[in-house]
């Protein structure tokens, strides 16, 4: 397969780009200082494109690549990638679930914990040597608080069994009642907010659920309500929540993603009550390496004949 032309679009891990090198022909696109002349000239070269969470398949890209067979994705996340012109061109797209669900859900536990019981800033009062003028002030318990999620797949209900072992009620938000789970159901996002101590985001990125924490979700959580976000930046009106925290109508976030990544609000910097994660709820060794053996074993799948590990088109 090493004749086989494999596009990857940005810096991943360095395990997958070895791989990908020794088994395919492979083409490092955020080395090329013109794109569109490199596209030009490698088009009829590219069999398939490689992606992730931040840089995908547009429209653009698929059509400027006539011989694209596959996009095998190194994520669970698809809203880089147009499904519908993949569909059209008939070309297949595959993802990376499971393999890192419970990196995901361990830790939107820990940044439950870490928001509420003030984690990051007991450690800098450690640090600072203020302990030695006093005690850290009292902060808040998580167990039995009411966790709400936003999205029961794989994660969210991931997140849910390991909520539960904290004793906490569990309800959720889903585009339907799931018929296998004795959670909580509420109809809407912001009817599950107000009935939650812990909002936790953990739906798929699609156009109707781009801004599905707005502010009415934010004030119906409330100034002791906590919002977790490990799904995407855009699941949530950025700006809004920002306000809500610097007005204190909203007690506290912890975020793994942003909007417009890597840029963060600098208004949530001096703030207490949040704590910022960059994109790292997967990012442990073994999780990537799993993930990256995902992305490898579509790719050979595919051009074996073979039948897709995790097909989604």
């Amino acid at each position: 397969m090493d004749a086989i032309g494999v596009l990857m679009l940005c810096p991943m891990n360095n395990y997958l780009e070895q791989e990908l090198d020794k088994r395919f022909n492979l083409f490092r696109y955020w080395t090329q200082p013109n794109q569109t002349e490199f596209l030009a000239q490698h088009a009829d070269s590219i069999r398939a494109v490689v992606g992730n969470s931040t840089a995908g398949a547009s429209a653009d890209l698929i059509d400027a690549l006539p011989k694209l067979e596959i996009v095998s994705n190194f994520s669970v996340g698809l809203d880089k990638i147009d499904l519908t012109r993949c569909k059209e061109k008939g070309v297949r797209v595959t993802n990376t679930p499971d393999v890192l669900t419970d990196d995901v859900a361990d830790l939107a536990i820990g940044l439950m914990l870490a928001v509420l019981r003030r984690i990051c800033q007991c450690d800098k009062y450690v640090r600072s040597g203020a302990w030695k003028l006093g005690d850290f002030r009292l902060t808040t318990k998580f167990s039995g608080k009411r966790v709400g999620i936003i999205g029961l797949g794989r994660i969210g209900l991931a997140v849910a069994e390991r909520a539960e072992a904290f004793d906490c009620p569990v309800s959720y938000y889903s585009r339907s009642k799931k018929a296998d789970t004795n959670y909580t159901y509420y109809g809407s996002v912001a009817e599950l907010a107000s009935n939650s101590d812990v909002l936790v985001v953990a739906c798929a990125l699609t156009p109707e659920t781009t801004h599905v924490v707005n502010r009415e979700v934010l004030d119906a959580l409330g100034p002791k309500g906590v919002l977790i976000n490990i799904g995407r930046g855009p699941h949530v009106d950025e700006a809004e929540l920002v306000s809500a925290l610097v007005e204190g109508r909203l007690g506290g976030a912890g975020l793994d993603v942003f909007e417009k990544e890597p840029q963060v609000p600098e208004e949530l910097f001096g703030l207490e009550n949040v704590v910022l994660l960059p994109h790292v709820a997967s990012g442990t060794e073994e999780t990537r390496i799993a993930m990256a053996d995902l992305v490898l074993g579509n790719l050979e799948a595919h051009f074996s004949s073979k039948a897709l590990l995790t097909p989604v088109v």
